[in-house]
């Protein structure tokens, strides 16, 4: 019996699964930061789907960081996000549903987008609630449709939902809900594994 996402999620901060996706995810997030905040002098942060918060920590120590923020809809990486940072702001919500009070200049997210029925409605709900005017969405997925190794990990995980899409869909995405100058690239590519797909775009 396959099991909803955030049910997996909470199971693996449980067992301390969390760290090796952290270990597993590093060089990935590490470019897609380096991408993303290249040109900003100052900029406030949001991790969409943040898991133990870890991402959220890291980015909190740039000096041009002015605010670091964590949504997860597990309740149990948040509390665990929550026990190790005692600094940034957590929120266990329904990605889809939570709106911060304040919009940001960049929104990251990390192996999540793919967990939602119809991804397309969160890009559309993070572009219209989440980000300020010039500021930025950028996203890295490893389940997409050329990334071949991947196709099987529905039944290997026992997760319900993931949505296996092509490169050209999440970009069509992004453009669809709004989002202008929309690329897309791989990091880590090598035999047999396709690589993170990052796709970004600026609002």
């Amino acid at each position: 019996m396959k099991k909803l996402p955030i049910e997996v999620f909470s199971k693996w901060a449980e067992t301390g699964k969390d760290i090796g996706m952290q270990e597993g995810h590093k060089l990935s997030v590490d470019q897609m930061i380096k991408f993303a905040t290249k040109n900003l002098k100052r900029f406030s942060f949001i991790d969409a789907g943040c898991g133990n918060g870890w991402v959220v920590r890291d980015i909190s120590k740039f000096k041009e960081c002015k605010s670091a923020t964590g949504i997860d809809g597990s309740f149990e990486m948040i509390k665990k996000a929550k026990n190790m940072d005692k600094l940034n702001s957590y929120f266990c919500e329904d990605l889809l549903k939570w709106k911060p009070k304040k919009k940001v200049d960049l929104v990251h997210s990390m192996e999540v987008f793919y967990y939602f029925k119809n991804p397309m409605q969160l890009i559309k709900h993070i572009f219209n609630y989440w980000l300020k005017k010039n500021s930025r969405l950028i996203i890295g997925i490893d389940f997409y449709k050329e990334n071949k190794v991947s196709h099987s990990w529905p039944e290997k995980t026992g997760v319900s939902i993931m949505e296996l899409k092509s490169e050209n869909t999440w970009k069509r995405y992004f453009k669809e809900s709004g989002f202008k100058n929309v690329e897309s690239w791989r990091v880590g590519k090598k035999e047999n594994w396709g690589g993170t797909l990052i796709i970004t775009g600026n609002k």
